[in-house]
């Protein structure tokens, strides 16, 4: 297994948490995600110019993220050698940026479904290889401080990147907006190299060899912990569906336009509570000890049955419906620093790449069951039946993940890759 030997002046001591590295990783987060928010938001009004369907968007965007989902896990298997995943990240930023902006140049309904579907995939194959490089910056006892720091500035480019998308538009239409996207696309790739300069170098060990790993990652603590992820997961519907929830409630008192507004704010709202709990969030997941990650990802998940289990009622006051969306954001900002540090806590150091690829390939396909199952119930009997549905199954995995918690009990000392059921940490 390659060993880590860690640059000057980096602290192994748990108390130095916030280097160079992880400042990096973060950028890159807020970056990348600025540069595709712009011409996700954008991509309707592009479709619409070259004289698409709607059924077009529907069908770009499904492929584009079953490929993302399926890029994730192979993603997983070649981020497993410390090398090789340094050049996954860099290449996926980069291949992401300049694949996005060039839709801007299509001039064919199926250029930009190519273009889209390839830029898609290169950001599914950078996600495990950035995660596992965050889990080789820091020390064991900062893991949640590292990964909530991540995932606020990755919120934090959610918020900016439409912001920015509606300026661009104003002031240069829709083609220029898309293309200028690979600016920030190209910051974040520089950033992750900034970060990978900055990260502890791999020892001269021969490379992992590449390889499908599912099994090793499937055993002990870990796989329950992945089990009770899938649980949840599947109860994790896009908040697409609170926003039109909130929208068809508020529409009767305050007419279409208003109601798609407030919704808007809503929205906001929900966006704005999970970057301010995200490093929260991961500090008492670091004060808990090994069991912390797994308690904050608990805690992410009883506000989220809490937020579905309220939105299941029909009451159109606004104040009411904020309470949902901000439980909800304040679930996401626990929910993913959580799973991200429990990750990096029970994975040994050679399957790291290959246990964050199986992570973000369950949240992938998790959602997408999630956001059609929901939206079959919605469809079939109403909103409340969907939403008790979703309420039913995020409260399933409270249940597995105590059951991770009490196995964690009788696990061995906090430790980088320590994996308790059996397996040896390295």
């Amino acid at each position: 297994m390659n060993e880590i030997v860690p640059p000057a002046g980096s602290s192994q001591d748990g108390r130095r948490w916030l280097t160079p590295g992880v400042r990096g990783i973060g950028c890159a987060s807020l970056f990348a995600d600025v540069g595709h928010e712009i011409p996700t938001a954008l991509l309707p009004a592009l479709l619409t110019s070259l004289g698409a369907p709607a059924a077009a968007l529907g069908t770009i965007e499904g492929v584009s993220d079953a490929l993302a989902g399926a890029a994730r896990f192979g993603g997983g298997a070649l981020a497993d050698d410390p090398s090789r995943r340094r050049k996954v990240a860099v290449g996926g930023y980069t291949a992401t940026a300049v694949l996005g902006a060039a839709t801007a140049g299509a001039s064919a309904v199926w250029q930009v479904g190519v273009l889209r579907a390839a830029a898609w995939t290169a950001r599914g194959l950078r996600v495990p290889a950035r995660n596992a490089l965050l889990a080789d910056i820091v020390p064991a006892g900062t893991y949640g401080r590292a990964y909530g720091f991540e995932r606020m500035m990755d919120n934090l480019g959610a918020i900016f990147g439409p912001l920015l998308a509606l300026g661009l538009v104003g002031w240069l239409g829709v083609s220029w907006a898309i293309g200028l996207s690979v600016v920030p696309g190209l910051l974040a790739a520089a950033a992750i190299v900034y970060a990978i300069r900055h990260t502890p170098r791999p020892t001269g060990r021969p490379r992992v060899r590449l390889r499908i790993r599912v099994r090793p990652v499937l055993k002990g603590d870990l796989g329950r912990l992945t089990a009770a992820v899938a649980a949840f997961e599947v109860g994790n519907a896009a908040v697409t569906l609170l926003i039109l929830r909130a929208s068809e409630l508020l529409e009767p008192r305050h007419g279409a336009k208003a109601a798609t507004t407030i919704a808007l704010g809503l929205y906001t709202a929900y966006n704005l509570a999970a970057t301010l709990t995200a490093v929260p969030a991961g500090r008492l997941a670091d004060r808990l000890g090994r069991r912390g990650p797994v308690l904050v990802l608990a805690c992410g998940v009883a506000a989220f049955a809490l937020a579905y289990g309220l939105l299941a009622f029909d009451v159109a006051a606004v104040a009411f419906l904020a309470v949902p969306f901000v439980l909800a954001g304040t679930g996401i900002g626990a929910v993913e620093t959580g799973q991200h540090a429990a990750v990096a806590t029970l994975a040994p150091e050679d399957l790291r790449g290959s246990a964050f690829g199986m992570l973000a390939t369950v949240q992938s396909f998790g959602n997408l069951a999630a956001s059609t199952l929901a939206g079959v119930l919605w469809t079939a009997f109403s909103p409340s039946v969907a939403f008790a549905y979703l309420t039913v199954w995020v409260s399933l995995a409270l249940v597995c993940l105590a059951v991770v918690l009490r196995g964690m009990r009788y696990g061995g000392a906090p430790g980088r890759g320590a994996v308790s059921g059996g397996r040896g940490g390295r």
